[in-house]
């Protein structure tokens, strides 16, 4: 039910309510559930329209009177604070609406929840525990829908990871992206993304954690059509040679790990065993590439890197936290018709 029709140029304003100033706009799909599905025009508009936010640290009125329902199975620190703050800094309103708040799923069925939430928001916001609810909102509602996580994808971590590549190196065109950890849906996207800059990507997984394979099926089809590369290994060393980025993201359950059930603490133990020598630490880092950065989607703890990186000046975890809420505004600001 978007009200504002958008034009092909959205006025940006400046806090100061002074000079207006005008970013093209390049519509998306209206259900975004993962990277894949934009071009790689699609993918670059986003992340340009995100830097020219940043740069500008503009407000603007482009959704005022719309709705943002965010609805969250999963507790989040930044992609609450981002997607929240974002939604407000475009001019309309976000409601937060936990898995305690709503019948989601559990008395009532998603597809009527989907259904309803329709009727009264502009933009569905979801992070799920599952891929299929996810896609089973965006299949039953019929407004935009934007997953803010499943356990198969993290779209909106990706642009994020990817905004501040290009902020940092200009461009991803020909750089080596490391990925040392788990195959898990932020990797997913990571590896979809790659060839949509025109960067290659060097990920190095234990066995039995590798990306799925349909996912690095896509990933190779990309790479082709792009004339980048895609290495998979098991070595940690082999996948940070020569490598711009080097990427890790919580691949212990620290929870669990600390104080859960004792399923829970075997399922830990059992990784922290499986994933000996990923720790992203400085001695690895010597294979990267001497301009290499490290990022991180947070939250991070020491099994997965060290102080000694995390908190060096090759660490840009904290712009990339904060590249949350501007690529996810370039998301809203792009997804409406």
């Amino acid at each position: 039910m978007l009200r504002r029709t958008l034009t092909s140029q959205l006025a940006i304003h400046r806090r100061s309510g002074a000079a207006c100033i005008s970013t093209s706009r390049l519509p998306i799909p209206r259900k975004f559930l993962s990277t894949d599905q934009l071009s790689s025009d699609q993918f670059q508009h986003l992340l340009d329209t995100a830097i020219d936010f940043k740069k500008r640290n503009i407000e603007n009125t482009v959704l005022q009177g719309e709705t943002l329902l965010m609805i969250f199975q999963k507790r989040s620190t930044r992609t609450r604070l981002s997607s929240e703050i974002g939604m407000q800094r475009l001019g309309g309103r976000a409601l937060f609406l936990s898995s305690d708040d709503i019948q989601l799923g559990v008395n009532e069925s998603l597809k009527d929840s989907a259904r309803v939430m329709s009727r009264f928001g502009s933009i569905l916001l979801a992070r799920v525990h599952g891929h299929g609810d996810v896609k089973k909102l965006a299949d039953e509602s019929s407004i935009p829908v934007i997953n803010a996580l499943s356990d198969k994808f993290h779209p909106l971590q990706a642009l994020a990871d990817y905004m501040t590549i290009q902020e940092h190196f200009g461009s991803g065109k020909g750089l080596t992206v490391s990925w040392v950890g788990d195959g898990n849906n932020v990797l997913h996207d990571y590896m979809l993304a790659a060839p949509l800059v025109g960067a290659n990507i060097q990920i190095a997984t234990p066995r039995g954690y590798e990306p799925d394979a349909d996912v690095v099926a896509k990933t190779l089809e990309l790479a082709k059509a792009a004339g980048t590369t895609v290495t998979l290994t098991n070595d940690p060393l082999k996948a940070v040679k020569g490598a711009h980025v080097v990427a890790t993201d919580t691949w212990v359950r620290y929870v669990a790990y600390v104080e859960g059930s004792m399923g829970q603490e075997d399922e830990a133990m059992k990784r922290v065993a499986a994933f000996a020598g990923y720790q992203v630490t400085k001695t690895m880092l010597k294979h990267a590439a001497s301009n290499h950065i490290f990022l991180h989607c947070l939250p991070r703890h020491a099994e997965e890197v060290d102080d000694e990186v995390f908190y060096s000046d090759r660490s840009l975890v904290f712009d990339e936290a904060e590249n949350r809420m501007w690529t996810v505004m370039a998301v809203l600001a792009n997804i409406v018709k």
